[in-house]
């Protein structure tokens, strides 16, 4: 018979989930356990990260579960944030910040219907490098976040604001593809 490791299995949920987190009943109804053996695995976890001195530590906010890392590491993760290398994105992440520096401020859904495919990901990793921020929310419901630039976003490319953009031809409405995405880029890099 497998032993099942409920605690790896909630941390990988978590670690997935991201910063929506999940709530005792997401968690119950993913691993198949009523929400009283959901509470113990968390409670599980909860005890592992205390005593094994780890980097992170599961934290409940509003009803909701999530990794969060701890605050006495706060200088090191502020030194990875100050620091974004755009080298570093993926393709999905430079077309995604191309479309929130063209169309600010946009939110994850309207990013997603010009891309045409999910851009969760990419968001966080370019806010996780500072280079956007939620600026707001949508009216209506699900009150959606809206993205936009930040000022590290500006210094890195070297612009005084956001009309000093170069002008692009298409019309994003129409589709991003690769190509544009990294004229996008080269057109930054002979601003520098």
């Amino acid at each position: 018979m497998e032993i099942i490791n409920w605690k790896s299995i909630l941390e990988a949920l978590l670690f997935a989930a991201g910063d929506e987190g999940l709530s005792l009943q997401q968690i119950a109804s993913v691993l198949e356990v009523n929400v009283e053996e959901a509470r113990d695995i968390v409670a599980d976890l909860t005890h592992a990260y205390v005593n094994e001195d780890r980097g992170i530590y599961l934290v409940e906010m509003a009803g909701v579960y999530q990794l969060a890392t701890k605050k006495e590491h706060a200088p090191y993760l502020k030194k990875l944030v100050e620091s974004p290398s755009i080298h570093t994105l993926s393709q999905a992440s430079l077309e995604t910040l191309a479309i929130i520096a063209y169309k600010q401020p946009i939110t994850r859904i309207e990013i997603e219907a010009i891309r045409g495919v999910k851009s969760e990901r990419p968001i966080q990793t370019l806010a996780s490098k500072a280079l956007i921020k939620e600026v707001g929310r949508a009216e209506g419901a699900g009150r959606a976040y809206i993205y936009g630039t930040t000022s590290e976003f500006l210094d890195y490319f070297g612009l005084k604001s956001i009309e000093d953009l170069p002008p692009i031809e298409n019309d994003f409405e129409e589709g991003f593809n690769d190509e544009e995405a990294d004229l996008f880029f080269h057109k930054f890099q002979e601003l520098d």
